[in-house]
């Protein structure tokens, strides 16, 4: 099989990297001959050491089997990441746990127009495509199956509820469709899988199914679909987990080293976070089966499917479901693979940069884009040491494990290490998958902002070589930076458990072929990124982004991002919230504060890159240390111990999931909450409950303030 199909642009692509490099070593050569080459020149160098080569190299390696979490596979993919660290000279080591994960043993889906009538039953199989290079390891691929599911069986007419929210949910109740006692059927998108099932069992469903609808992951009725396109076949289906924790659920808050206490899947379940109805992924080819056989009232227009698609209609029934799975969850021995390359001075101070390499099937996009990624940065920093550099903070490549089990391997690390990370770590810089497609993704906490502006301004855009990556980036529809309040990463653990400044950047949004078995080599190679050169534009960013936070003097955080943003949050909530009987006060008060003292670091940090300043703490190298401290730690004070209302683990009180979505960002996530059950409730104590979350938000942002300041009250 071809690893690259070579063009014009791909060779001149090359020969002009060549020549960037040739011209950069020079130079380097140059200044080693009468003074030390400034970080600026080597972090240059770097930009300059691409191989779009090397990039697809490691993805066909990575991608070879599947390597689902606590597989021999997958095992195998991590002495793979370690040979390549190793061979860069980058000291390397595994750091093990022993977590809870879940494997499917029986399942099994029939559907009849009544209880007694005869039975279809669906073969739950995602089938080989004409000329699949892998078809010889296509039976290591694991059943279609979510993990954490409720084993058991369940039985009851139909109900379809559009993508499974708690406000389509609440249409249904408003349209008068019973869904207690029935099985719901929802489609993919929009909400976390796991949320779908807690929200149908909420409103007293028995079971759940949910489909990769055409409209959305199959490009249509237009009977084109991957090898020939990108769209998923009609047989795809996305697998992944319905656990709504984060890390271990066996081990909520502490880290599963051997030996260690455990609570027991019934206490897990009880608490919410593992679901109490079982509930199976199918394709679209069955949902839409199964949406034939559901009579009653037609849905409104945006629950539709794709044009050529049957009517969808509300249900309950005729149809009629029997589901059965049942399931094995076992503590397994999942493998974090970290590796060290030490600062000179300050070595004590960390920079992070992480991706998972587990994957429900071949995982080409998700996440070995990444994990190649990864490993081309890692080659990088190779060479630049080879030429003399040392970064001044410690830089850590880090290739977890059992992400997409919930984000395991990450969140297990972080509980493990918490005291010493809270106290060391700079920032965390992740990429699940590298790239899906064109276009340009980035999301972080705000004082990273600009630093994620400056760099996109130095790397090529990879399609289009006339431009910067920011160029490109600035005039695109989506907002230029999100936020990260979602709980869909590892950099989860990172923000939102411990405070730390984090990112997360990719090329893409939503695949069609997302967690089923069509995510492989071929796919990348014919839709995802053909000539690898946006996984070189990844490793651009992503190195350069580190390289400053390492090498810089004074680390480039701006706060006065994170003040804007905190005011303009607060505007939004007020508008929103407008007759309510609570005072902000608090809140715009201590967002005051906090502004003063963004300026007032703003001001310290222009006086030290001023040359003609003469101030003393300039040329301190104690007194630099104490200013990027503050830096650092401001995004800790954010956090508050006893976490979220019902959500202990999620201590950060800017930025968090919703309770009814994981996949999606909340700004004040206390006070969402507490909004929720002002609305539901409607009772006064619950106006209370919100004041006291404008309170509590209010008091970290002065916490912050202080850190910020550096200056006892």
């Amino acid at each position: 099989m071809k690893t690259l199909r070579p063009s014009a642009a791909n060779n001149a692509a090359r020969y002009a990297a060549a020549a960037v490099t040739a011209a950069l070593l020079l130079l380097l050569f140059h200044q080693l001959r009468f003074s030390p080459p400034s970080k600026s020149t080597y972090h240059s160098l770097f930009l300059s050491l691409s191989s779009n080569d090397t990039a697809a190299g490691h993805l066909l390696s990575l991608t070879r089997r599947p390597h689902v979490a606590g597989s021999e596979a997958n095992a195998a993919a991590a002495a793979y990441v370690i040979s390549i660290f190793s061979a860069a000279s980058i000291s390397t080591h595994i750091v093990s746990y022993d977590v809870l994960l879940s494997y499917p043993v029986h399942r099994s889906l029939s559907l009849s127009s009544d209880p007694s009538g005869p039975a279809i039953s669906f073969d739950l199989v995602q089938e080989i495509y004409e000329g699949d290079p892998f078809a010889d390891v296509a039976s290591e691929v694991i059943p279609t199956f979510h993990a954490y599911a409720h084993s058991g069986t369940a039985a009851g007419q139909v109900v379809y509820a559009n993508y499974g929210s708690v406000e389509d949910f609440t249409a249904l109740r408003a349209a008068g469709v019973e869904v207690a006692g029935n099985v719901v059927i929802a489609r993919y998108g929009h909400v976390y899988r796991g949320d779908v099932v807690r929200n149908a069992h909420l409103f007293g469903a028995v079971a759940v199914i949910i489909f990769s609808d055409a409209k959305d992951y199959g490009g249509g009725q237009k009977g084109k679909w991957f090898p020939e396109n990108k769209w998923l076949p009609p047989t795809g289906v996305q697998l992944g987990s319905v656990y709504r924790g984060a890390g271990d659920p066996t081990t909520p808050g502490w880290a599963s080293v051997s030996a260690s206490e455990r609570i027991s899947v019934d206490e897990v379940i009880a608490s919410g976070l593992m679901p109490a109805i079982p509930s199976l992924p199918v394709s679209g080819r069955d949902g839409v089966a199964i949406l034939r056989m559901i009579g009653g009232e037609i849905a409104a227009d945006d629950w539709q499917g794709a044009r050529g698609a049957p009517p969808y209609r509300l249900g309950p029934g005729p149809g009629f479901i029997n589901l059965t799975y049942i399931g094995n969850e076992t503590i397994m021995t999942i493998q974090n693979v970290i590796a060290v390359i030490e600062g000179k001075e300050e070595p004590d101070r960390y920079v992070f940069l992480g991706n998972h390499r587990d994957a429900w099937t071949f995982g080409a996009v998700d996440p070995s884009s990444g994990t190649a990624t990864l490993l081309e940065v890692a080659g990088r920093l190779n060479k630049l040491q080879k030429y003399g550099w040392r970064p001044r903070r410690t830089i850590l490549l880090c290739n977890w494990d059992a992400e997409d089990y919930h984000l395991l391997g990450s969140t297990e690390w972080v509980e493990d290490n918490r005291d010493i990370l809270t106290s060391r770590a700079v920032a965390y810089l992740n990429v699940d998958y590298a790239v899906s497609d064109n276009g340009f993704h980035a999301s972080s906490t705000p004082q990273l902002d600009e630093l994620l502006k400056e760099a996109a301004k130095k790397v090529q855009d990879p399609d289009n070589l006339t431009q910067t990556l920011y160029d490109s980036w600035v005039i695109s529809d989506s907002p230029l930076i999100r936020r990260l309040g979602g709980g869909g990463s590892d950099f989860a653990a990172f923000v939102q458990h411990i405070g730390i400044p984090s990112v997360n950047v990719k090329f893409g949004q939503d695949y069609p072929v997302y967690h089923s078995m069509y995510d492989d080599f071929v796919w990348m190679q014919k839709f995802g990124d053909p000539f690898f050169l946006r996984h070189v534009a990844v490793a651009d960013f992503w190195g350069l982004v580190a390289l400053k936070l390492a090498d810089d003097e004074l680390l480039p955080f701006d706060y006065k991002s994170y003040a804007y943003e905190l005011e303009n949050s607060a505007n939004t909530l007020v508008k929103r919230l407008l007759g309510m009987p609570v005072s902000f006060a608090p809140l715009f008060n201590s967002i005051e504060e906090f502004k003063k003292a963004a300026a007032m670091v703003e001001m310290q940090r222009k006086e030290f890159e001023d040359k003609d300043c003469t101030s003393i703490w300039k040329s301190n190298p104690i007194k630099i240390r104490e200013f990027n401290d503050r830096l650092m730690m401001t995004e800790r004070a954010f956090t508050d111990p006893e976490g979220l209302l019902g959500r202990p683990w999620h201590k950060h009180l800017i930025y968090g999931p919703s309770q009814y979505n994981v996949y999606l960002s909340q700004t004040f996530p206390g006070i969402e909450d507490a909004i929720d059950k002002v609305t539901s409730s409607k009772e006064q104590e619950s106006c209370h409950l919100l004041q006291h979350e404008i309170w509590r938000v209010a008091r970290a942002i002065t916490q912050a303030s202080h850190v910020l300041n550096g200056k006892l009250t």
